[in-house]
């Protein structure tokens, strides 16, 4: 393990290419334009669109900030937006994460092929992210828009990609290698490592895995008394229970066979009782019970939103946003109180398609569940929406200049 702390990480992004990574093939496996934008344009969806702007005149909310992880091969940054009450968007700085991004075999437009690399522990007011290049971790504490008192720790294993929080204990999920989730506890001098708390996840992964074969997102139950990975090409949702002292119960996962092919994203119901889980071969998500002993009972089989390619997934409200990357849409899905899950209308498109914003990945939703934050790899911008009424999403801003995809791009973001 070692860590590292500086006062003066806070930089400029300069333009160019990263330098220092593989030189490798990529196959390119999705669809950014075309018939697939051309028929998804043309349908007549029910929402009201917003003129748009690049960064916001209205007045800034104090403690509100959208994070965008660069994760530059090169040097790893976390860009920071300052949010208007209404929801734009204007920067306020870039601070660098002490590590490397990374990027997986042929990933066709997340690098980290994950949901949750960045994620804002609200207990501790800090921000975590993964330096995939570096096998580590970075904390800062967060000051409303600024970043302070950044702590760099080893991740426990290859690859980090994703994070869970409850409390104050975070688990990282490593995607290389075997793969592995190993527990910190969150302190007022960043992160400190679990002892006992690594467990692997039994994969034959590369040091850097091919996208498709790495695990997707760690995340807890919202109780806490689990802990859920899922793993793409396994087609499995592996759950640790956990002890109350932060420690998983069991030397191995409970493998529960996916309802759906390629389970991706995790996200939960507001009652915390029902598991959402994406899953990207048929753009489904499966609804189950996440039972104390680790094994799953399905309560909705895979509903399919007629996309392509869903693989990240958020709640606000009752209210669900998927991102989905194969034709760059974003998918509306509405829990009643019975716990049902359907679209939110009958094409499965939340907000018109836009030209400018291709490869459409990860997704944040403000903690007052309000706006919905989408992140563009090709494009590289964020596209911020208001939630309505009726679960449409209005565009309300457009933030640009972020790392576009190419050899490595953004990935991981988090709002508040």
């Amino acid at each position: 393990m070692h860590s590292s702390h500086r006062d003066d990480d806070r930089t400029s992004r300069t333009a160019g290419t990263p330098g220092g990574h593989r030189a490798k093939s990529r196959t390119r496996r999705i669809m950014i334009g075309g018939g697939a934008l051309a028929a998804a344009t043309a349908v007549t969806v029910a929402v009201t669109v917003a003129s748009a702007s690049q960064y916001s005149e209205s007045a800034v909310g104090a403690d509100h900030a959208v994070f965008v992880q660069g994760n530059e091969l090169d040097g790893n940054t976390i860009h920071v937006f300052a949010r208007g009450d209404d929801g734009k968007l204007s920067p306020s700085g870039t601070y660098r994460t002490g590590g490397k991004g990374g990027d997986q075999v042929d990933a066709p437009t997340d690098s980290l092929a994950s949901q949750g690399s960045l994620i804002y522990a609200e207990a501790s007011g800090r921000l975590l992210a993964v330096n995939a290049g570096s096998g580590t971790v970075t904390s800062f504490r967060v000051e409303g828009q600024q970043l302070t008192d950044r702590r760099v720790v080893d991740s426990g294993g290859e690859f980090p990609a994703s994070i869970a929080v409850h409390g104050r204990i975070a688990y990282v999920m490593n995607a290389g290698g075997g793969g592995s989730v190993q527990g910190f506890r969150i302190t007022g001098k960043g992160l400190k490592p679990l002892q006992g708390s690594h467990r692997s996840l039994g994969l034959d992964n590369e040091d850097i895995p091919l996208f498709s074969s790495s695990p997707g997102e760690v995340e807890f139950t919202p109780d806490g008394r689990n802990l859920v990975v899922t793993t793409k090409s396994n087609n499995t949702v592996e759950v640790f229970p956990m002890k109350r002292n932060g420690l998983p119960a069991v030397a191995e996962p409970v493998v529960n066979k996916s309802a759906g092919g390629v389970p991706f994203a995790i996200s939960f119901d507001g009652t915390g009782k029902r598991m959402l889980v994406a899953e990207a071969e048929k753009s489904t998500v499966t609804t189950y019970q996440v039972k104390h002993d680790g094994k799953l009972k399905v309560l909705q089989q895979p509903l399919a939103n007629g996309q392509e390619t869903l693989c990240w997934l958020e709640r606000a409200g009752n209210y669900f946003y998927g991102g989905n990357t194969g034709n760059s849409t974003v998918t509306g899905y509405r829990m009643d109180k019975r716990g049902t899950l359907s679209l939110t209308n009958e094409v499965g498109i939340a907000t018109p398609p836009s030209a400018t914003s291709q490869g459409v990945i990860d997704l944040a939703v403000t903690q007052d569940e309000k706006f919905v934050y989408v992140q563009n790899a090709v494009s590289g911008t964020v596209d911020g929406f208001r939630v309505e009424a009726n679960g449409a999403l209005t565009k309300v801003t457009t933030a640009e200049g972020l790392p576009a995809f190419d050899e490595s791009g953004m990935e991981g973001i988090a709002a508040f």
